[in-house]
């Protein structure tokens, strides 16, 4: 039997299941390794705005199953909305079992207030112009799909990796700032509010850090993604800590194997289950 870590909660945002970015086996190998008390999915976990019905590998429906069986396992899961997935805000505040959809939300964590969600409200470009940023989020779909023929060729040549993407947002001063403006609006806005964490996903730029002003203090973390940085946040003995796939490996935990067996029954099949044991709880 695999043992799996103990963690308080695990924050995974920005998923985008249903596009060729999403790396759904690397999330499974790190769903399948832990044993959370709350599973918060923190915006753009189905990619809603880009979703195709040609294309959604079983793999990223072994996603939802695995969410799905969590839940029933007693796991409190917490879906809160983002840009991409936006189409569930109709159904925000709604709870079935321990799944819950919102649009953000608060938790005392030890004595302290963590403030949660997703962080699509400070982007001009999705309140003022939605169908200029979702051409933005086809451009970084198709950008994706030419770094992997690119990777696929230097890996056959021996050599490493190299995320286009990532160069492009590093060499462009105008993607540096609005990453750092994001950054401290959230703080000084959790500083306002006396929130201790301010947690948020949407920019896919992992980080912790910490601000002080004279109103007070806060720590900002951002839960990264699973298209490029392939990370997570975990909450476990009063401390947060960025769990990166790529450097903390946990070798003993794979993506299930019938991942490749895997049908839109099964998924079905998980769900009925998840809707008995929910019967029979209440």
């Amino acid at each position: 039997m695999k043992l799996k870590r103990k963690v308080e909660i695990a924050v995974i945002s920005d998923v985008h299941l249903g596009t060729y970015g999403c790396h759904a086996k690397q999330l499974l190998t790190y769903l399948n390794s832990i044993n959370p008390k709350k599973l918060i999915l923190n915006g753009d976990i189905i990619d809603i705005w880009q979703f195709n019905k040609r294309y959604f590998p079983k793999s990223h429906l072994k996603v939802i199953k695995k969410i799905m069986t969590m839940a029933a396992e007693g796991v409190q899961v917490i879906y809160i909305t983002g840009n991409h997935d936006d189409m569930l805000r109709k159904f925000s505040n709604t709870t079935i079992g321990n799944i819950s959809i919102v649009d953000k939300i608060v938790l005392e964590l030890d004595g302290k207030k963590a403030w949660f969600f997703h962080g699509d409200v400070f982007d001009a470009s999705i309140q003022n112009a939605r169908w200029l940023a979702k051409l933005g989020g086809y451009g970084y779909d198709f950008l994706i799909i030419i770094n992997r023929l690119i990777n696929w060729l230097l890996v056959k040549l021996g050599k490493e990796k190299y995320s286009l993407s990532k160069k492009i947002k590093n060499s462009v001063k105008g993607a540096l700032k609005y990453i750092s403006d994001f950054e401290h609006i959230a703080m000084d806005l959790a500083i306002e509010n006396d929130y201790d964490y301010v947690i948020c996903g949407h920019i896919h730029q992992p980080k912790m850090q910490q601000k002080e002003t004279k109103k007070g203090k806060t720590t900002y973390l951002n839960s990264g993604d699973w298209v490029e940085n392939f990370t997570a946040l975990e909450y476990q003995f009063k401390r947060w800590k960025i769990y990166n796939y790529n450097h903390d490996k946990l070798i003993p935990f794979f993506a299930d194997s019938d991942v490749k067996e895997m049908e839109v029954t099964d998924l079905i099949a998980a769900i009925t289950i998840f809707n008995t044991k929910q019967k029979k709880s209440n």
